[in-house]
Formats: structure tokens, C-alpha cells, sequence
């Protein structure tokens, strides 16, 4: 499936190197918080510091999965009789796994801590940086699944699917900034 590099091209290690910014960026906003801090939302949305971690970890992982396996890996399912948009408008009388599940991305849950959620974003990173290094071709493309957020008929490459881990880290790593700011006043970056 996938041939290890000896020594990274240029383009591998710099992507790698924006996305170990990023990562970075994200962290650096849970740093000497309590599992209390880490879940509050202090602002008008639903976000919370904890919360926006865990997204951005299965976001990542989810997407390396694509990277590897193509569509399959990410399925957007609804069940029997639900239209998208019954979903979209939030009036679907039954909600598919994989949305529910994301909603419980956002937030922390009992018994989570934020130690907990670094390690398993550690892991998660410490996968992607392999999977990285070890894809064959970054060329290599995939049509997306069918989903109303994906352009129809859609393709990425594994480099698009890199160059978006890296758009959403940094994107997340700044609302982390803002809530981490109206916490207490710290910001991250």
C-alpha cells in the first residue's frame, strides 16, 4: 500500500512543517487549563477549547483516512427517508451516527481530560506524519463522497487533502486564540 521515503522531497517536509505550526498554534491554547476551563464557552457560540481539539483530531484523521483509502473512508449516510435537506434545515426526524457523533467532537465529556485529548491528537499526529512520508504520490486522487459541502463529482488529491488538514488546524488554532482570550485573557499565538 505504501512505500516508506528514505529521505522526505522538499514539498513533504514543508507541509509537514505548516502543519506542525498549526498544530502548535491549536495546543498552545489548552496549555495550563483545567478540565473545567478547557469546556467552557465563553463566548456566545457552542465552542469550547477541549472541544475544538478533539475536532480538529478527527477532523485530521478522518481526512488522513480519505488520503489512504479513497471515499470509503468517509461515509455521509443518511438513514432511511431522511433528505439532506431535512438535515440541512435540522428537521430530520432521525439523525445519521456519523453527525451525531461529530457534535460530541465539540465538547468535553465526562471523564475526558485535556491530557487525554492531546495524547490521542499526539497520536493521530504522529499517523499522519507517516502516512505522510510513506504515500507514494501526493498526486494521487480520490472523488469525494457525496455530501452537500463537496463539490459534485469532486476530486481531491492526497496534497489537497493536506493543504485542507492545514487550512482547518490553523483556522480552528484561531478561534481557539479568541476563546482562549475571553477565558482569561491569555491568548496562544
Amino acid at each position: 500500500m505504501t512505500t516508506p521515503s528514505v529521505s522526505p522531497d522538499p514539498e513533504r517536509t514543508d507541509l509537514l512543517a505548516a502543519l506542525a505550526e498549526a498544530r502548535a498554534a491549536l495546543t498552545a491554547s489548552v496549555n495550563g487549563l483545567t478540565e473545567e476551563q478547557a469546556g467552557q464557552t465563553p463566548t456566545v457560540s457552542a465552542l469550547c477549547l477541549g472541544g475544538l481539539v478533539k475536532h480538529v483530531t478527527a477532523m485530521e484523521e478522518g481526512w488522513l483516512d480519505f488520503a489512504v483509502e479513497g471515499p470509503s473512508a468517509m461515509s455521509f449516510a443518511l438513514p432511511d427517508g431522511v433528505t439532506w435537506e431535512d438535515f440541512m434545515a435540522g428537521t430530520a426526524r432521525e439523525y445519521p451516527k456519523w453527525a451525531i457523533d461529530r457534535e460530541k467532537e465539540f465538547r468535553m465529556r465526562p471523564g475526558e481530560t485535556v491530557a487525554g485529548i492531546l495524547q490521542a491528537y499526539e497520536e493521530v499526529a504522529a499517523r499522519s506524519e507517516k502516512i505522510i512520508l510513506t504515500v507514494p504520490d501526493l498526486s494521487a486522487s480520490y472523488p469525494l463522497p457525496e455530501a452537500p459541502w463537496n463539490e459534485p463529482g469532486g476530486e481531491w488529491s492526497v496534497r489537497r487533502v493536506l493543504t485542507h488538514v492545514i487550512a482547518e488546524t490553523c483556522q480552528h488554532a484561531g478561534h481557539a486564540d479568541i476563546l482562549r482570550e475571553a477565558l482569561d485573557g491569555r491568548t496562544a499565538t
